[in-house]
């Protein structure tokens, strides 16, 4: 069933997935042995989840389109994007199924994290899911974005989408069914370091972007690579872009996710390739003050303009 039939007029549609993240802050990541929690919070998280809560907080008419199950969870889920301003009216909630959930072990003194995640029993959108309405959505948005779950709702969505000229950014983190039908679909084609290796069998990501570019020819095909920045290419200009040093590392869950919110923000406004990175960049290292990908550890537009000051 449908969570709600309204349909409104967005800038920025995430499609994708979204859980509820169980994150603990630990002095260490332990294997085999114990540890006591530091601290220990439930939030928002997913890709696109975080993505588009991401961009509501940038300031953009943001919605989601995805699935929950109608248990304490999806209601957890819903009411979240709610507080972050983000619609919920093209969510399908799936009766008698259990929502996404993620484990997350943070260390304390880096930030850095485990990630493990499941939607057991919780179906991803099929075609038909994508219905009128949902459509029309769709040709009035600006941004489409991406995670590669729900694959074949994803792959009908992009496709309208694509004719009706909105921009696709397809953050492509992991290997999943469906990449490769949606892969000459983006616009926006920025891939984690790990995925971009994987799919050229190559080990130097400058390499591995030009072919990936040569392939599909999305407007821009660039890697993430954490700490190392980023790197993109638009068929002429390569642009090498370095991450923004962060004094206090609290946590890194969802740096990529608002990197590429960011960036998808910045693009609408221009189309330069290094202020689209340095944009992405500044988003996640704001990021990176507290827990989640969500906010109020995703930035303002306020915030992220005087960051750049």
């Amino acid at each position: 069933m449908w969570y709600n039939r309204r349909v409104m007029t967005f800038e920025y549609i995430g499609l994708g997935f979204v859980s509820n993240d169980h994150l603990a802050v630990l002095p260490f990541i332990p294997m085999d042995t114990k540890v006591k929690m530091i601290s220990h919070a439930i939030l928002g998280g997913g890709p696109a989840g975080n993505s588009t809560a991401g961009a509501a907080a940038l300031g953009k008419r943001a919605a989601f389109i995805g699935t929950v199950g109608d248990d304490a969870d999806g209601r957890m889920i819903l009411d979240t994007f709610a507080r972050e301003g983000v619609d919920t009216s093209m969510v399908a909630v799936r009766k008698g199924a259990t929502s996404a959930i993620a484990y997350l072990w943070i260390e304390e003194k880096t930030g850095n994290r485990s990630c493990a995640w499941t939607r057991e029993g919780l179906t991803e959108l099929t075609a038909d899911e994508i219905t009128p309405a949902i459509a029309d959505a769709i040709r009035g948005a600006k941004v489409l974005h991406l995670d590669g779950h729900n694959a074949v709702g994803a792959i009908a969505a992009a496709k309208i989408a694509k004719e009706a000229g909105v921009t696709i950014m397809y953050d492509a983190g992991t290997h999943r069914d469906g990449m490769e039908e949606l892969l000459p679909l983006a616009d926006l084609l920025i891939c984690s370091e790990e995925f971009i290796l994987k799919l050229t069998g190559l080990k130097d990501a400058e390499a591995a972007v030009r072919q990936v570019w040569e392939k599909y020819r999305p407007k821009v095909c660039g890697a993430t690579m954490g700490v190392r920045g980023s790197m993109c290419f638009d068929g002429r200009d390569f642009v090498k872009c370095p991450a923004f040093k962060v004094e206090k590392v609290v946590d890194t869950t969802g740096c990529g996710d608002l990197f590429h919110t960011g960036f998808a923000v910045r693009w609408l406004e221009t189309h330069d390739l290094m202020e689209c990175q340095r944009f992405g960049a500044a988003v996640s290292a704001i990021k990176c003050r507290g827990l989640s990908g969500r906010p109020p550890s995703a930035p303002t537009r306020e915030e992220v303009e005087e960051f750049l000051k």
